[in-house]
């Protein structure tokens, strides 16, 4: 029985695929919010706390105007589902003023744990739904969108957005994404870096599979990659095509200011004010 359940765990994990092409299929809300339901129940919490909350969109509306702070990926407009992960420490602290005990978790331990429980239990209902027949994709661009996003959905003070999940029916069956071998990850006892030749053969099989991917995106994406000069996936990779350092710094000091302006370093700045003083 039990070997059963490790070799459907394991092949639930190695069957994973992003998908960015869904039918149009409702979900039922008893199975989303059975999905949900497991996931919390069965996702580990700092404290118990689960300092966390998921709003779910699947108003077409506004998940339009979502699609659009999202960088208006169709994959968002088709999918029946959106699910906004955020890192909420809103309602425990409203629990603890209510029962008359010290404020807390307004600073960047909070946040800290806040956004581990939250993508602990992203991940879990991302399983959760694979499990399920549903198919997932991530959405990177939450935290480039935070801002806005947290606007929308009438975020309160110290909930922020770390990440999304569309969810629903796969129109598509991708191939498996490539990963380095094990070793690549995997340390014992201590951090070993690898030598700089075994670190290039680590991702020589990575180099030539996703430099295919990618020149294949699309009419037009080899001769761009040409016209910046671009020569290999790593440099591809840090390219204005891709993960430009100017975009990765801008949306670094808008999330750092989200926090701030959420609450969640107030105890930093009073503590900054008083060294000044």
């Amino acid at each position: 029985m039990i070997d059963d359940l490790g070799a459907a765990v394991s092949e639930l994990l190695r069957s994973h695929r992003s998908i960015r092409r869904f039918k149009t299929d409702p979900i039922a809300p008893a199975l989303i919010e059975r999905i949900c339901d497991d996931a919390i129940r069965g996702s580990s919490s700092s404290g118990n706390l689960n300092s966390f909350a998921l709003v779910l969109t699947e108003d077409p509306a506004r998940k339009d105007h979502l699609c659009a702070l999202h960088y208006d990926q169709p994959m968002i407009r088709q999918a029946p589902l959106l699910i906004t992960f955020c890192a909420d420490v809103h309602r425990t602290r409203r629990w603890l003023a209510l029962r008359d005990a010290r404020d807390n978790f307004n600073n960047l331990q909070g946040f800290l744990v806040a956004a581990f429980d939250a993508i602990i239990l992203a991940q879990s209902v991302a399983l959760g739904c694979e499990a399920h027949g549903l198919g997932i994709c991530y959405l990177g661009t939450t935290v480039d969108a935070a801002t806005e996003i947290a606007k929308y959905l009438e975020l309160p003070e110290t909930c922020v957005p770390v990440t999304s999940l569309v969810v629903g029916y796969p129109d598509e069956a991708p191939a498996a994404r490539d990963r380095l071998a094990l070793g690549a990850y995997l340390h014992r006892e201590r951090y070993r870096p690898p030598a700089d030749e075994d670190l290039l053969g680590l991702y020589a099989d990575r180099e030539i599979k996703g430099w295919q991917r990618y020149q294949a995106l699309g009419p037009g994406m080899a001769q761009q990659m040409a016209d910046h000069g671009i020569t290999s996936l790593a440099q591809f990779y840090t390219s204005d095509l891709k993960y430009t350092p100017s975009r990765c710094e801008a949306t670094s000091e808008q999330f750092s200011q989200l926090l701030i302006d959420s609450g969640y370093t107030d105890r930093l700045r009073a503590t900054a004010r008083r060294r000044e003083d």
